[in-house]
């Protein structure tokens, strides 16, 4: 009588059925991967890369359809905002502030402040990219659309792998963002202090009054704690905060004041 080899592996009438068994081989057989020609020689390894390329290509557009979609539509929060909720330790306020309701004084203070080179570049300032690698401080590399990028999808700190995704987020915001749009989330997404997020919440907070009554040296002196709003004071300014914030001034005339906004698009 002929073997049948479809009913390897039933057990015969009156054995007992070990549920799971089918289960169990699988996975050891995805381990330790084909033991035998009848096997598929590499096709787990072929199914897992197929896996993980679809899980990257979603991954990708998803991406370019957030960015994408955030061009008109208001951000609800942001992942430091987000990051400050779960493990900060002060309490934190947010609010969106449209373009029109900002003082066009802050506008051209955290690019005289921050990215000066802003309207010029694509995302990267490679100048002081190769000069920060040059000294190995880091210091002064990141533009405002880094910045954006970082403040809307990341967490802090370094590491190639964090900033290779906030390279491909700068790129995805450039390409899809007008320079006003970039400026616009980053004033709102930005801390000025400890738990306080966007231009809205600072300018009451801190002048008791609507971000688009800020004056130049008000504007000034918010941008000069942007590198490190946890250490530095509005309401205590130190020393040096109170130097930069002249600094600040000093190259905000320099670019032409308010005037220097109408060459964004």
């Amino acid at each position: 009588m002929a073997h049948d080899s479809r009913l390897d592996g039933v057990p015969a009438r009156g054995q007992p059925v070990h549920r799971g068994g089918r289960g169990r081989r699988f996975a050891r057989w995805l381990l330790r991967g084909p033991q035998s020609p009848d096997e598929a020689p590499r096709g787990w390894r072929r199914r897992l890369f197929s896996g993980l390329s679809r899980l990257l290509v979603a991954w990708v557009i998803a991406s370019v359809l957030s960015v994408g979609a955030l061009r008109w539509v208001r951000p609800a929060t942001t992942a430091f905002v987000l990051r400050e909720r779960v493990f900060g330790e002060v309490p934190v306020s947010h609010e969106w502030t449209s373009w029109e309701e900002i003082s066009p004084h802050l506008a051209v203070a955290v690019v005289a402040s921050e990215d000066q080179l802003f309207p010029e570049h694509h995302g990267f300032d490679l100048v002081q990219i190769r000069e920060a690698l040059a000294d190995g401080s880091g210091r002064g590399a990141s533009t405002i659309s880094q910045q954006v990028a970082k403040n809307l999808y990341l967490w802090p700190g370094g590491g190639f792998f964090r900033k290779g995704l906030e390279a491909w987020f700068t790129v995805l915001i450039e390409a899809l963002w007008p320079k006003r749009r970039i400026l616009e989330v980053y004033l709102n997404a930005a801390e000025f202090g400890r738990g306080v997020f966007g231009v809205g919440e600072a300018a009451r907070r801190y002048y008791g009054k609507a971000p688009a009554a800020l004056t130049p040296s008000e504007a000034a002196r918010l941008a000069a704690v942007l590198p490190s709003p946890k250490r530095m004071s509005v309401e205590r300014p130190s020393d040096y905060v109170t130097r930069r914030t002249a600094d600040i001034l000093v190259q905000m005339e320099r670019l032409g004041g308010t005037a220097y906004l109408a060459g964004l698009w």
